[in-house]
Protein backbone atom coordinates (compact mmCIF):
# COMPACT_ATOMS: atom_id res chain seq x y z
CA UNK A 1 0.00 0.00 0.00
CA UNK A 2 1.00 3.26 -0.88
CA UNK A 3 1.28 6.61 1.16
CA UNK A 4 -0.82 9.50 -1.35
CA UNK A 5 0.17 12.85 0.77
CA UNK A 6 0.23 15.13 -2.46
CA UNK A 7 -3.19 13.33 -3.59
CA UNK A 8 -5.21 13.57 -0.54
CA UNK A 9 -3.84 16.83 0.25
CA UNK A 10 -4.97 18.23 -3.40
CA UNK A 11 -8.49 17.19 -2.69
CA UNK A 12 -11.40 19.64 -1.94
CA UNK A 13 -13.36 19.57 1.08
CA UNK A 14 -16.49 18.05 0.44
CA UNK A 15 -19.77 17.62 1.79
CA UNK A 16 -22.93 16.07 1.92
CA UNK A 17 -25.24 18.81 1.91
CA UNK A 18 -23.10 19.87 -0.93
CA UNK A 19 -24.92 21.68 -3.90
CA UNK A 20 -22.86 20.79 -6.93
CA UNK A 21 -20.10 17.82 -7.58
CA UNK A 22 -16.24 18.83 -7.68
CA UNK A 23 -15.77 16.59 -10.54
CA UNK A 24 -17.94 12.84 -11.13
CA UNK A 25 -17.05 9.37 -9.56
CA UNK A 26 -15.74 8.65 -12.93
CA UNK A 27 -13.57 11.92 -13.11
CA UNK A 28 -12.28 10.71 -10.05
CA UNK A 29 -11.29 7.00 -11.36
CA UNK A 30 -9.44 8.28 -14.15
CA UNK A 31 -7.54 10.61 -12.32
CA UNK A 32 -6.31 7.95 -9.70
CA UNK A 33 -5.02 5.64 -12.63
CA UNK A 34 -1.83 7.08 -12.56
CA UNK A 35 -1.58 7.61 -9.06
CA UNK A 36 -2.10 4.36 -7.29
CA UNK A 37 -0.62 0.97 -6.86
CA UNK A 38 -1.45 -1.47 -8.97
CA UNK A 39 -2.53 -2.89 -5.24
CA UNK A 40 -4.53 -0.33 -4.22
CA UNK A 41 -5.99 0.13 -7.71
CA UNK A 42 -7.63 -3.08 -7.35
CA UNK A 43 -9.24 -2.18 -4.52
CA UNK A 44 -11.25 1.15 -6.20
CA UNK A 45 -11.96 -1.28 -9.34
CA UNK A 46 -14.10 -3.42 -6.69
CA UNK A 47 -15.94 -0.52 -5.96
CA UNK A 48 -16.90 0.00 -9.66
CA UNK A 49 -17.63 -3.30 -10.08
CA UNK A 50 -21.42 -2.69 -8.54
CA UNK A 51 -21.88 -0.81 -11.92
CA UNK A 52 -20.97 -3.99 -13.52
CA UNK A 53 -23.29 -5.58 -11.68
CA UNK A 54 -25.85 -3.27 -12.63
CA UNK A 55 -24.70 -3.72 -16.81
CA UNK A 56 -24.99 -7.79 -16.20
CA UNK A 57 -28.62 -7.52 -14.99
CA UNK A 58 -29.44 -5.24 -17.09
CA UNK A 59 -27.95 -7.19 -20.36
CA UNK A 60 -30.03 -9.95 -19.52
CA UNK A 61 -33.03 -8.21 -18.67
CA UNK A 62 -32.95 -5.09 -21.28
CA UNK A 63 -30.30 -6.12 -23.53
CA UNK A 64 -31.72 -2.46 -25.68
CA UNK A 65 -31.02 0.03 -22.55
CA UNK A 66 -27.75 2.10 -22.34
CA UNK A 67 -24.90 0.63 -20.54
CA UNK A 68 -24.20 2.37 -17.35
CA UNK A 69 -20.31 4.11 -17.98
CA UNK A 70 -18.67 3.64 -15.16
CA UNK A 71 -18.65 -0.11 -15.83
CA UNK A 72 -15.77 -1.30 -17.90
CA UNK A 73 -17.39 -4.74 -18.60
CA UNK A 74 -18.46 -4.81 -22.05
CA UNK A 75 -21.68 -6.69 -23.08
CA UNK A 76 -19.41 -8.75 -25.30
CA UNK A 77 -17.92 -10.00 -22.18
CA UNK A 78 -20.76 -10.75 -21.21
CA UNK A 79 -22.20 -12.70 -24.01
CA UNK A 80 -18.24 -14.72 -23.89
CA UNK A 81 -18.81 -15.82 -20.79
CA UNK A 82 -22.59 -16.93 -20.61
CA UNK A 83 -22.19 -18.52 -23.95
CA UNK A 84 -18.69 -20.76 -22.55
CA UNK A 85 -20.70 -21.61 -19.86
CA UNK A 86 -24.03 -21.98 -21.44
CA UNK A 87 -22.10 -24.51 -23.84
CA UNK A 88 -19.72 -26.11 -21.33
CA UNK A 89 -16.75 -24.69 -22.58
CA UNK A 90 -13.54 -23.05 -20.71
CA UNK A 91 -14.94 -19.72 -20.28
CA UNK A 92 -12.28 -17.53 -21.66
CA UNK A 93 -9.64 -15.54 -19.39
CA UNK A 94 -10.88 -11.89 -18.60
CA UNK A 95 -8.47 -10.63 -15.60
CA UNK A 96 -11.93 -7.79 -15.59
CA UNK A 97 -14.09 -10.51 -14.96
CA UNK A 98 -14.67 -11.53 -11.16
CA UNK A 99 -15.12 -14.57 -9.99
CA UNK A 100 -18.98 -13.97 -8.51
CA UNK A 101 -19.77 -13.60 -12.25
CA UNK A 102 -19.23 -17.28 -13.54
CA UNK A 103 -21.37 -18.58 -10.26
CA UNK A 104 -23.85 -16.01 -11.26
CA UNK A 105 -24.14 -17.46 -14.97
CA UNK A 106 -24.36 -21.26 -13.57
CA UNK A 107 -26.83 -20.43 -11.31
CA UNK A 108 -28.88 -18.30 -13.95
CA UNK A 109 -28.57 -21.27 -16.70
CA UNK A 110 -29.77 -23.48 -14.37
CA UNK A 111 -33.08 -21.93 -13.51
CA UNK A 112 -33.42 -21.13 -17.11
CA UNK A 113 -37.07 -23.46 -18.29
CA UNK A 114 -37.64 -23.90 -14.21
CA UNK A 115 -40.39 -22.61 -12.11
CA UNK A 116 -38.95 -19.69 -10.20
CA UNK A 117 -41.64 -18.54 -7.97
CA UNK A 118 -41.35 -16.60 -5.16
CA UNK A 119 -37.48 -16.90 -5.29
CA UNK A 120 -35.12 -13.94 -4.71
CA UNK A 121 -34.26 -11.12 -7.57
CA UNK A 122 -31.30 -12.01 -9.88
CA UNK A 123 -30.39 -8.50 -8.77
CA UNK A 124 -30.60 -9.35 -5.35
CA UNK A 125 -28.82 -12.69 -5.73
CA UNK A 126 -25.85 -10.89 -7.64
CA UNK A 127 -25.77 -8.50 -4.82
CA UNK A 128 -25.00 -11.24 -2.18
CA UNK A 129 -22.62 -12.19 -4.66
CA UNK A 130 -20.58 -9.17 -4.95
CA UNK A 131 -20.91 -8.82 -1.12
CA UNK A 132 -19.52 -12.00 -0.12
CA UNK A 133 -16.69 -11.41 -2.81
CA UNK A 134 -16.04 -7.83 -1.76
CA UNK A 135 -16.07 -9.11 2.14
CA UNK A 136 -13.19 -11.41 1.90
CA UNK A 137 -10.82 -8.27 0.31
CA UNK A 138 -7.65 -8.49 2.46
CA UNK A 139 -8.02 -4.95 2.99
CA UNK A 140 -10.01 -4.79 6.48
CA UNK A 141 -11.10 -1.36 5.98
CA UNK A 142 -12.90 -2.74 2.38
CA UNK A 143 -14.26 -5.64 3.57
CA UNK A 144 -15.78 -4.07 6.75
CA UNK A 145 -17.20 -1.17 4.77
CA UNK A 146 -19.06 -3.85 1.89
CA UNK A 147 -20.36 -5.42 5.33
CA UNK A 148 -21.71 -2.37 6.95
CA UNK A 149 -23.43 -1.89 3.78
CA UNK A 150 -24.84 -5.01 3.65
CA UNK A 151 -26.05 -4.63 7.33
CA UNK A 152 -27.69 -1.82 6.88
CA UNK A 153 -29.61 -2.79 3.45
CA UNK A 154 -30.93 -6.27 5.62
CA UNK A 155 -31.63 -4.35 9.06
CA UNK A 156 -33.85 -1.88 7.38
CA UNK A 157 -35.12 -4.57 4.71
CA UNK A 158 -36.13 -6.69 8.17
CA UNK A 159 -37.66 -3.49 10.00
CA UNK A 160 -39.76 -2.87 6.80
CA UNK A 161 -41.06 -6.52 6.81
CA UNK A 162 -41.88 -6.42 10.13
CA UNK A 163 -43.77 -3.54 10.45
CA UNK A 164 -45.75 -4.60 6.87
CA UNK A 165 -46.43 -7.97 8.05
CA UNK A 166 -44.23 -9.68 5.21
CA UNK A 167 -42.42 -12.40 5.65
CA UNK A 168 -38.75 -11.16 5.67
CA UNK A 169 -36.83 -14.63 4.93
CA UNK A 170 -37.14 -14.40 1.10
CA UNK A 171 -35.53 -10.78 0.94
CA UNK A 172 -32.61 -10.69 3.54
CA UNK A 173 -29.29 -11.16 1.12
CA UNK A 174 -26.14 -12.93 2.48
CA UNK A 175 -25.02 -15.16 4.74
CA UNK A 176 -23.39 -13.18 7.30
CA UNK A 177 -23.97 -13.39 10.85
CA UNK A 178 -26.40 -10.40 11.05
CA UNK A 179 -27.85 -12.15 8.02
CA UNK A 180 -28.63 -15.32 9.63
CA UNK A 181 -30.07 -13.49 12.84
CA UNK A 182 -32.38 -11.36 10.95
CA UNK A 183 -33.64 -14.13 9.16
CA UNK A 184 -34.36 -16.57 12.26
CA UNK A 185 -34.53 -14.20 14.97
CA UNK A 186 -38.40 -12.79 16.23
CA UNK A 187 -37.00 -10.42 18.98
CA UNK A 188 -37.29 -7.06 18.77
CA UNK A 189 -33.88 -5.99 18.10
CA UNK A 190 -33.33 -9.19 16.08
CA UNK A 191 -30.88 -10.66 18.82
CA UNK A 192 -28.80 -8.15 17.24
CA UNK A 193 -28.86 -5.38 20.31
CA UNK A 194 -25.30 -6.26 21.87
CA UNK A 195 -23.31 -6.58 18.91
CA UNK A 196 -24.80 -3.45 16.07
CA UNK A 197 -23.70 -0.75 17.91
CA UNK A 198 -26.27 1.56 15.00
CA UNK A 199 -28.99 -0.72 15.12
CA UNK A 200 -30.92 1.91 17.74
CA UNK A 201 -30.07 4.80 14.34
CA UNK A 202 -31.37 2.14 11.77
CA UNK A 203 -34.77 1.77 13.75
CA UNK A 204 -35.45 5.74 13.89
CA UNK A 205 -34.42 5.83 10.36
CA UNK A 206 -36.97 3.35 9.31
CA UNK A 207 -39.72 5.55 10.90
CA UNK A 208 -38.89 7.77 8.55
CA UNK A 209 -41.86 8.75 6.12
CA UNK A 210 -39.99 10.65 4.01
CA UNK A 211 -37.66 8.87 1.80
CA UNK A 212 -35.68 11.69 1.09
CA UNK A 213 -34.79 12.46 4.90
CA UNK A 214 -34.93 8.68 5.38
CA UNK A 215 -31.82 8.04 2.78
CA UNK A 216 -30.14 11.13 3.78
CA UNK A 217 -29.75 9.86 7.40
CA UNK A 218 -28.46 6.58 6.27
CA UNK A 219 -25.89 8.67 4.08
CA UNK A 220 -25.15 10.66 7.18
CA UNK A 221 -24.63 7.77 9.44
CA UNK A 222 -21.64 5.72 6.60
CA UNK A 223 -20.31 9.45 6.40
CA UNK A 224 -19.62 9.42 10.46
CA UNK A 225 -18.62 5.94 10.06
CA UNK A 226 -16.19 6.60 6.92
CA UNK A 227 -15.24 9.67 9.13
CA UNK A 228 -14.32 7.46 12.00
CA UNK A 229 -12.54 4.41 10.27
CA UNK A 230 -10.23 6.58 8.29
CA UNK A 231 -9.05 9.42 11.14
CA UNK A 232 -5.83 7.63 12.25
CA UNK A 233 -5.25 6.67 8.42
CA UNK A 234 -5.24 10.32 6.41
CA UNK A 235 -2.26 9.63 4.13
CA UNK A 236 -3.17 5.73 3.18
CA UNK A 237 -5.61 4.01 0.18
CA UNK A 238 -8.49 3.77 3.47
CA UNK A 239 -8.35 7.99 2.80
CA UNK A 240 -8.62 7.59 -1.28
CA UNK A 241 -11.50 4.87 -0.47
CA UNK A 242 -13.18 7.05 1.62
CA UNK A 243 -13.29 10.03 -0.55
CA UNK A 244 -14.30 7.78 -3.36
CA UNK A 245 -17.58 6.80 -1.32
CA UNK A 246 -18.55 10.51 0.18
CA UNK A 247 -17.72 11.55 -3.82
CA UNK A 248 -20.29 9.22 -4.49
CA UNK A 249 -22.78 10.09 -1.94
CA UNK A 250 -22.42 13.69 -2.84
CA UNK A 251 -22.96 12.86 -6.82
CA UNK A 252 -26.27 11.04 -5.78
CA UNK A 253 -28.19 13.86 -4.09
CA UNK A 254 -26.43 16.98 -6.66
CA UNK A 255 -28.75 14.33 -9.13
CA UNK A 256 -31.53 12.76 -7.27
CA UNK A 257 -35.24 14.12 -8.59
CA UNK A 258 -37.06 14.66 -5.44
CA UNK A 259 -40.40 14.81 -6.40
CA UNK A 260 -39.62 11.12 -8.08
CA UNK A 261 -38.27 10.27 -5.14
CA UNK A 262 -41.32 11.24 -3.27
CA UNK A 263 -43.78 10.18 -5.52
CA UNK A 264 -42.17 6.52 -5.93
CA UNK A 265 -41.87 6.30 -2.06
CA UNK A 266 -45.96 7.24 -1.55
CA UNK A 267 -46.77 4.27 -4.28
CA UNK A 268 -44.60 1.85 -2.70
CA UNK A 269 -45.81 1.90 0.68
CA UNK A 270 -49.28 2.50 -0.18
CA UNK A 271 -49.18 -0.91 -1.97
CA UNK A 272 -47.48 -2.33 0.77
CA UNK A 273 -50.32 -1.61 3.31
CA UNK A 274 -52.61 -2.85 0.96
CA UNK A 275 -50.60 -6.43 1.53
CA UNK A 276 -48.35 -7.08 -1.76
CA UNK A 277 -45.44 -8.79 -0.93
CA UNK A 278 -44.16 -8.43 -4.30
CA UNK A 279 -43.45 -4.33 -3.64
CA UNK A 280 -40.68 -5.03 -0.95
CA UNK A 281 -38.23 -6.31 -3.90
CA UNK A 282 -39.48 -2.69 -5.56
CA UNK A 283 -38.92 -0.80 -2.21
CA UNK A 284 -35.57 -2.16 -2.09
CA UNK A 285 -34.20 -1.42 -5.74
CA UNK A 286 -35.82 2.47 -5.25
CA UNK A 287 -33.52 2.54 -2.08
CA UNK A 288 -30.56 1.26 -3.24
CA UNK A 289 -27.46 3.33 -3.65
Amino acid sequence: MGKYYCLIAGLPTIALDDSKLTYSIREFRQELDGVLTGADKKLVDLFFLKFDNKNLIGHLTRPDRQPDLRGVITDDEFDALYKALKEEEKPPRNNRMPAYFKAFFEAYLEAQGKDSGQEIPWEDRLAALYYAYAMKNPNKFVGDWFELNLNINNMLTAITCRKHGLDKTGYIVGDNEVAQALRTSNARDFGLGDTVDYLPDLVRIAEETDLMAREKKVDLLKWKWLEEHTFFKPFDIESVFAYLLKLEMVERWVTLDKATGEKTFREIVGAMKKGSESTLGEFKRNSKK
